[in-house]
């Protein structure tokens, strides 16, 4: 038999690094709601400073006699107000805490209008099942909460072992915003109900689904989702409803 001399050991590899481009834009929706409501704060501040009463509140919150009454306009306008500046504070904290991702990976029209839906649907399971008047951007920012976590559950492969830690505070944060409801008074529980399963709606039709695209090493995510996706998140969000709101104006189930 041949005896060949034993290989000399080559040297590793050098790894090689993998870039993937994720979105980068600046998230001027997010920092355009922010600065629109503080201003809107900062009017009713004055409104009560000079007047005696909140005008914008008497004309945006959300008051169920008034809904019926034909003002549909606060099934979003409380959305803007606030009651106190730790309400506005909070509300603020958690929406550029949530806003910043999500805007980037949604873009600025489909996160706009992720947040305008959350105050909508909100604010109708609101005025269907409360009664009284309630004033808060929390509808959206619940609705953002709702969208993170189907974001995530659609786009799991991408997060690797990132994901049950992430989807875990999803979970985590709803579940403290369901007990701090039910053991705080004055909290708007139906609301943010409302809020969570409006976002849940719109992303699970509309968020963003990436795949990596590209040529090695310089990849990409690419958003395989279409115009009419989005357009089928935003008609089954307002069928379902603009279908509890007209219940609640022709048949209500509270005062």
């Amino acid at each position: 038999m041949n005896q060949y001399p034993a290989p000399e050991p080559q040297p590793a590899a050098p790894a090689q690094s993998v870039r993937i481009s994720m979105p980068t834009s600046v998230p001027y929706v997010t920092y355009t709601i922010i600065g629109i409501t503080a201003v809107i704060y900062l009017l009713q501040v004055a409104s009560v400073f000079f007047f005696k009463i909140d005008l914008l509140e008497a004309y945006g919150a959300r008051r169920n006699d008034f809904i019926r009454a034909g003002e549909l306009w606060r099934l979003l306008t409380p959305a803007l107000l606030h009651a106190s500046i730790p309400h506005i504070l909070f509300n603020m904290y958690a929406l550029i805490v949530l806003g910043v991702g999500l805007e980037r990976n949604f873009g600025h029209w489909r996160f706009l209008t992720l947040y305008v839906l959350g105050a909508f649907t909100g604010n109708v399971l609101s005025f269907l099942l409360s009664s009284g008047s309630s004033v808060g951007a929390s509808t959206a920012i619940v609705g953002l909460i709702g969208a993170e976590g189907i974001f995530l559950l659609q786009n799991r492969k991408l997060f690797g072992n990132q994901f049950r830690p992430a989807i875990g505070n999803v979970i985590f944060i709803v579940a403290i915003n369901l007990f701090l409801g039910l053991s705080s008074p004055g909290i708007d529980n139906w609301g943010h109900l409302g809020g969570l399963l409006g976002g849940l709606i719109f992303s699970l039709f509309a968020g963003p689904r990436f795949e990596v695209e590209g040529i090695f090493p310089a990849l990409h995510l690419a958003d395989m989702r279409e115009p009419r996706d989005v357009l089928t998140g935003v008609a089954s969000v307002i069928l379902i409803f603009g279908a509890l709101a007209m219940v609640g104006i022709f048949h209500p189930l509270v005062p």
